[in-house]
């Protein structure tokens, strides 16, 4: 089954080193999950600075700067992977740098036949 591993925090927490840091050990739990065939896909994300919000009500499109709401923290990036079961993606969750500063939300992926496939596979 896939999980999707969302990675909370506040984003003015960390320092640039400390967020070099958090960036390492993160490549090197993705590299570890793909060797044993888990990982399917990580990545940061810009601070909430950079965001935008769109939502349409009553057919008309609202767009605006910056998250949906205020919170202490915000999502900060995932790590998409396969696990057996909830136990073994709580595992990985648990390995997440970030999971020692601030909350990794795991969530079950549920996989809709007829989507299209993930281009970057062969």
């Amino acid at each position: 089954m896939k999980y999707l591993l969302l990675i909370y925090g506040d984003e003015l927490a960390l320092s640039e080193t400390e967020r070099q840091d958090c960036y390492a050990e993160s490549m090197q739990l993705a590299r570890d999950l793909h060797s044993n065939g888990q990982y399917l896909g990580a990545n940061p994300l810009h601070p909430t600075a950079m965001a935008t919000t769109v939502r349409v009500r009553d057919g008309k499109r609202l767009v605006t700067d910056g998250p949906f709401a205020e919170t202490r923290e915000q999502l900060g990036g995932y790590f998409l992977i396969e696990a057996k079961d909830l136990d073994e993606a709580i595992a990985v969750a648990a390995r997440i740098p970030m999971a020692r500063k601030g909350t990794v939300e795991v969530r079950p992926v549920i996989e809709i036949p007829g989507l299209p496939a993930d281009a970057r596979q062969p």
